[in-house]
Protein backbone atom coordinates (compact mmCIF):
# COMPACT_ATOMS: atom_id res chain seq x y z
CA UNK A 1 0.00 0.00 0.00
CA UNK A 2 1.24 3.43 -0.71
CA UNK A 3 1.36 6.42 1.10
CA UNK A 4 -1.95 8.03 0.07
CA UNK A 5 -4.66 6.42 -0.76
CA UNK A 6 -5.54 9.03 -3.61
CA UNK A 7 -2.89 10.11 -6.46
CA UNK A 8 -2.67 13.20 -7.71
CA UNK A 9 -2.01 12.92 -11.52
CA UNK A 10 -2.77 14.97 -14.51
CA UNK A 11 -6.40 13.46 -14.66
CA UNK A 12 -7.87 13.81 -11.56
CA UNK A 13 -9.43 16.73 -12.41
CA UNK A 14 -10.88 15.19 -15.28
CA UNK A 15 -12.27 12.12 -13.30
CA UNK A 16 -13.62 14.37 -10.81
CA UNK A 17 -15.35 16.31 -13.35
CA UNK A 18 -16.75 13.32 -15.49
CA UNK A 19 -18.20 12.38 -11.89
CA UNK A 20 -19.87 15.57 -10.77
CA UNK A 21 -21.54 15.15 -14.67
CA UNK A 22 -22.61 11.82 -14.50
CA UNK A 23 -24.14 12.22 -10.78
CA UNK A 24 -26.13 15.53 -12.08
CA UNK A 25 -26.91 13.81 -15.42
CA UNK A 26 -28.49 10.51 -13.07
CA UNK A 27 -30.54 12.99 -10.93
CA UNK A 28 -31.92 14.81 -13.37
CA UNK A 29 -32.69 12.07 -15.84
CA UNK A 30 -33.99 10.14 -12.59
CA UNK A 31 -36.60 13.64 -11.57
CA UNK A 32 -34.93 13.88 -8.05
CA UNK A 33 -34.32 17.33 -8.40
CA UNK A 34 -31.04 17.84 -6.89
CA UNK A 35 -29.33 17.87 -10.33
CA UNK A 36 -28.06 21.33 -9.45
CA UNK A 37 -27.68 20.90 -6.11
CA UNK A 38 -24.87 18.08 -6.78
CA UNK A 39 -23.07 20.56 -8.90
CA UNK A 40 -22.90 23.26 -6.41
CA UNK A 41 -22.04 21.01 -3.45
CA UNK A 42 -19.10 19.25 -5.41
CA UNK A 43 -17.91 23.09 -6.50
CA UNK A 44 -18.53 24.67 -2.39
CA UNK A 45 -16.71 21.28 -1.20
CA UNK A 46 -13.44 22.10 -3.51
CA UNK A 47 -13.61 25.95 -2.47
CA UNK A 48 -14.14 25.15 0.95
CA UNK A 49 -11.64 22.38 1.43
CA UNK A 50 -9.33 24.35 -0.41
CA UNK A 51 -9.59 27.17 2.12
CA UNK A 52 -9.40 24.89 4.99
CA UNK A 53 -6.43 23.79 3.38
CA UNK A 54 -4.98 27.07 3.31
CA UNK A 55 -5.58 28.29 6.96
CA UNK A 56 -5.66 25.05 8.66
CA UNK A 57 -1.93 25.31 9.53
CA UNK A 58 -2.34 29.01 11.20
CA UNK A 59 -5.42 28.05 13.39
CA UNK A 60 -3.56 25.17 14.81
CA UNK A 61 -0.81 27.20 16.51
CA UNK A 62 -3.56 30.11 18.20
CA UNK A 63 -5.69 28.07 20.65
CA UNK A 64 -8.34 31.11 20.15
CA UNK A 65 -7.83 30.57 16.78
CA UNK A 66 -9.22 26.56 17.32
CA UNK A 67 -11.90 27.85 20.06
CA UNK A 68 -13.18 29.65 16.90
CA UNK A 69 -12.63 27.03 13.91
CA UNK A 70 -14.96 24.55 16.06
CA UNK A 71 -17.87 27.55 17.31
CA UNK A 72 -17.55 28.26 13.03
CA UNK A 73 -18.47 24.24 12.42
CA UNK A 74 -20.90 24.46 14.27
CA UNK A 75 -22.70 27.55 13.41
CA UNK A 76 -22.89 26.30 9.73
CA UNK A 77 -24.02 22.77 11.19
CA UNK A 78 -26.93 24.32 13.01
CA UNK A 79 -27.82 26.51 10.14
CA UNK A 80 -27.50 23.86 7.60
CA UNK A 81 -29.54 21.13 9.84
CA UNK A 82 -32.39 24.14 10.52
CA UNK A 83 -32.61 25.32 6.94
CA UNK A 84 -33.28 21.25 5.72
CA UNK A 85 -36.04 20.99 8.21
CA UNK A 86 -37.80 24.28 7.99
CA UNK A 87 -36.76 26.18 4.66
CA UNK A 88 -34.84 29.04 7.00
CA UNK A 89 -37.63 29.57 10.05
CA UNK A 90 -36.10 29.05 13.24
CA UNK A 91 -33.18 27.75 12.42
CA UNK A 92 -30.97 27.89 15.60
CA UNK A 93 -33.32 25.69 16.90
CA UNK A 94 -31.24 23.09 15.43
CA UNK A 95 -28.15 24.12 17.16
CA UNK A 96 -29.62 23.02 20.56
CA UNK A 97 -29.60 19.31 19.16
CA UNK A 98 -26.35 19.18 17.76
CA UNK A 99 -24.76 21.02 20.98
CA UNK A 100 -26.47 18.64 23.37
CA UNK A 101 -24.87 15.62 21.21
CA UNK A 102 -21.91 16.86 20.42
CA UNK A 103 -20.47 18.72 23.58
CA UNK A 104 -20.84 16.02 26.16
CA UNK A 105 -19.11 13.77 23.91
CA UNK A 106 -16.23 15.30 23.36
CA UNK A 107 -16.07 16.69 26.63
CA UNK A 108 -16.15 13.08 28.06
CA UNK A 109 -13.32 12.23 25.42
CA UNK A 110 -11.02 15.20 26.83
CA UNK A 111 -11.96 14.76 30.48
CA UNK A 112 -10.71 10.84 30.10
CA UNK A 113 -7.51 12.07 28.41
CA UNK A 114 -9.19 9.11 25.04
CA UNK A 115 -8.21 12.23 23.11
CA UNK A 116 -5.58 15.41 23.47
CA UNK A 117 -6.40 18.86 23.48
CA UNK A 118 -3.97 19.77 20.71
CA UNK A 119 -6.10 21.15 17.74
CA UNK A 120 -5.14 18.88 15.32
CA UNK A 121 -6.79 15.91 17.27
CA UNK A 122 -10.07 17.96 18.51
CA UNK A 123 -10.37 20.21 14.76
CA UNK A 124 -11.15 16.85 12.80
CA UNK A 125 -13.16 14.75 16.01
CA UNK A 126 -15.38 17.99 16.41
CA UNK A 127 -16.13 17.89 13.20
CA UNK A 128 -17.00 14.18 12.92
CA UNK A 129 -19.20 14.84 15.89
CA UNK A 130 -20.82 18.07 14.79
CA UNK A 131 -21.49 16.48 10.98
CA UNK A 132 -23.01 13.27 12.61
CA UNK A 133 -25.36 15.10 14.64
CA UNK A 134 -25.99 17.71 12.22
CA UNK A 135 -27.35 14.82 9.75
CA UNK A 136 -29.31 13.31 13.05
CA UNK A 137 -30.60 16.11 13.29
CA UNK A 138 -31.64 17.12 9.89
CA UNK A 139 -33.58 13.72 9.53
CA UNK A 140 -35.44 13.67 12.99
CA UNK A 141 -36.97 16.64 12.26
CA UNK A 142 -37.79 16.50 8.86
CA UNK A 143 -39.31 13.51 9.37
CA UNK A 144 -40.91 13.92 12.88
CA UNK A 145 -42.29 17.18 10.91
CA UNK A 146 -43.61 15.34 8.24
CA UNK A 147 -45.67 12.95 10.87
CA UNK A 148 -47.29 15.51 12.67
CA UNK A 149 -48.42 17.59 9.41
CA UNK A 150 -49.79 14.06 7.85
CA UNK A 151 -51.30 12.95 10.70
CA UNK A 152 -52.46 15.53 12.44
CA UNK A 153 -56.08 14.71 12.52
CA UNK A 154 -54.16 11.39 15.33
CA UNK A 155 -52.94 14.43 17.40
CA UNK A 156 -55.89 15.91 17.54
CA UNK A 157 -57.44 12.89 18.49
CA UNK A 158 -54.92 12.11 21.08
CA UNK A 159 -55.89 15.46 22.31
CA UNK A 160 -59.35 14.71 22.42
CA UNK A 161 -58.79 11.30 24.77
CA UNK A 162 -57.21 13.67 27.90
CA UNK A 163 -53.03 13.49 25.90
CA UNK A 164 -51.35 16.58 26.78
CA UNK A 165 -49.79 18.63 23.69
CA UNK A 166 -46.01 17.31 23.38
CA UNK A 167 -47.82 13.83 24.17
CA UNK A 168 -49.96 13.82 21.40
CA UNK A 169 -47.71 14.60 18.73
CA UNK A 170 -44.56 12.43 20.94
CA UNK A 171 -46.77 9.45 19.76
CA UNK A 172 -47.03 10.51 16.68
CA UNK A 173 -43.79 11.91 15.74
CA UNK A 174 -41.17 9.45 17.73
CA UNK A 175 -41.23 6.02 15.91
CA UNK A 176 -40.67 7.71 12.47
CA UNK A 177 -38.22 10.25 13.61
CA UNK A 178 -36.40 7.30 15.74
CA UNK A 179 -34.86 5.70 12.13
CA UNK A 180 -32.66 8.77 11.92
CA UNK A 181 -30.52 6.97 14.12
CA UNK A 182 -30.57 3.78 11.55
CA UNK A 183 -27.36 5.00 9.43
CA UNK A 184 -25.22 5.11 12.34
CA UNK A 185 -26.74 2.02 13.39
CA UNK A 186 -25.78 0.54 10.34
CA UNK A 187 -22.27 2.27 10.28
CA UNK A 188 -20.92 0.43 13.06
CA UNK A 189 -22.75 -2.90 12.85
CA UNK A 190 -20.97 -3.47 9.24
CA UNK A 191 -17.89 -1.81 10.34
CA UNK A 192 -14.63 -3.80 8.57
CA UNK A 193 -17.47 -6.18 7.08
CA UNK A 194 -18.36 -3.43 4.45
CA UNK A 195 -16.88 -0.30 4.94
CA UNK A 196 -13.06 0.53 6.06
CA UNK A 197 -14.16 4.07 7.67
CA UNK A 198 -11.51 7.04 6.93
CA UNK A 199 -10.09 6.81 10.21
CA UNK A 200 -8.63 3.57 10.07
CA UNK A 201 -7.47 3.93 6.61
CA UNK A 202 -5.95 7.26 7.46
CA UNK A 203 -4.06 6.02 10.44
CA UNK A 204 -2.69 2.73 8.18
CA UNK A 205 -1.39 5.47 5.76
CA UNK A 206 0.30 6.93 8.08
CA UNK A 207 2.06 4.16 9.40
CA UNK A 208 0.09 3.14 12.06
CA UNK A 209 -0.11 -0.28 13.70
CA UNK A 210 -3.85 -2.24 12.31
CA UNK A 211 -4.38 -2.35 16.46
CA UNK A 212 -4.29 0.92 16.96
CA UNK A 213 -5.85 1.79 13.81
CA UNK A 214 -8.78 -0.12 14.78
CA UNK A 215 -9.19 1.24 18.48
CA UNK A 216 -9.20 4.72 17.39
CA UNK A 217 -11.77 4.08 14.48
CA UNK A 218 -13.68 2.39 17.32
CA UNK A 219 -13.83 5.17 19.50
CA UNK A 220 -14.75 7.28 16.63
CA UNK A 221 -17.41 5.22 16.07
CA UNK A 222 -19.09 4.63 19.71
CA UNK A 223 -18.81 8.45 20.63
CA UNK A 224 -20.26 9.13 17.00
CA UNK A 225 -22.95 6.81 17.57
CA UNK A 226 -23.70 7.96 21.34
CA UNK A 227 -23.68 11.57 20.25
CA UNK A 228 -26.31 11.22 17.17
CA UNK A 229 -28.38 9.27 20.02
CA UNK A 230 -28.68 12.37 22.04
CA UNK A 231 -29.03 14.87 19.19
CA UNK A 232 -32.05 12.37 17.97
CA UNK A 233 -33.44 12.42 21.38
CA UNK A 234 -33.48 16.38 21.65
CA UNK A 235 -34.79 16.83 18.34
CA UNK A 236 -37.88 15.22 18.67
CA UNK A 237 -38.13 16.20 21.80
CA UNK A 238 -38.08 19.99 20.44
CA UNK A 239 -40.46 18.72 17.68
CA UNK A 240 -43.04 17.46 20.19
CA UNK A 241 -42.87 20.69 22.14
CA UNK A 242 -43.63 22.54 19.32
CA UNK A 243 -40.35 23.58 17.71
CA UNK A 244 -40.01 25.44 14.02
CA UNK A 245 -43.52 25.55 13.29
CA UNK A 246 -47.02 26.03 14.78
CA UNK A 247 -48.66 22.49 15.17
CA UNK A 248 -52.04 22.39 13.25
CA UNK A 249 -53.39 21.62 16.25
CA UNK A 250 -52.83 25.44 17.89
CA UNK A 251 -53.59 26.92 14.66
Amino acid sequence: MGSSLIDITPLLPVALAVLVAAGAAVAWLGRLGHGRDIVTACARAAVQLGAVSVVITWVLTLPAAIAAFVLLMYGVAAFTAGRRITGGRGWWQAGIPIAAGTVPVLALLMACQVISTDGLVVIPIAGILLGGCMTATTLAGKRALDELRQRHGEVEAALSLGFLPRSARLEICRPAAAQALVPALDQTRTVGLVTLPGAFVGMLLGGATPLAAGVVQLVVLIALLAAEAVACVATIELAARGAWQPSTTDK
